[in-house]
């Protein structure tokens, strides 16, 4: 018997059914970009996509191939500001959520 479960699959079905967890994971996504952690940030971005959308109808809506998306998301991966713009756009659509950046102020 089996007592763990595929990571990917647990993101699935947990997306599918808590819609605030898919929008968690975006806002997440986002946030470590801006935090200058683009590994972490294309590693989150890519379970979601994964969970979402998917990459075959990522790349029909954003008119990229699948596969250089798959790379884009890799840890290594190298998007540029428009690719990461389209896969961002698309998955909050997908999600039905609005991006919104707020700058904070240091004392």
């Amino acid at each position: 018997m089996v007592l763990t479960r595929d990571f990917k699959e647990t993101v699935k079905e947990r997306t599918a059914r808590d819609p605030a967890f898919a929008k968690a994971m975006l806002d997440e996504a986002a946030t470590a970009f801006l935090n200058g952690e683009p590994h972490i940030a294309r590693l989150i971005l890519r379970d979601l996509v994964n969970a979402s959308v998917g990459f075959e109808a990522l790349a029909a809506q954003t008119n990229r191939p699948s596969k250089s998306l798959h790379r884009m998301l890799s840890e290594k991966g190298n998007p540029s500001m428009d690719n990461l713009a389209a896969i961002f756009g698309a998955v909050r659509e997908r999600l039905g959520v609005s991006i919104v950046a707020h700058a904070v102020e240091l004392a």
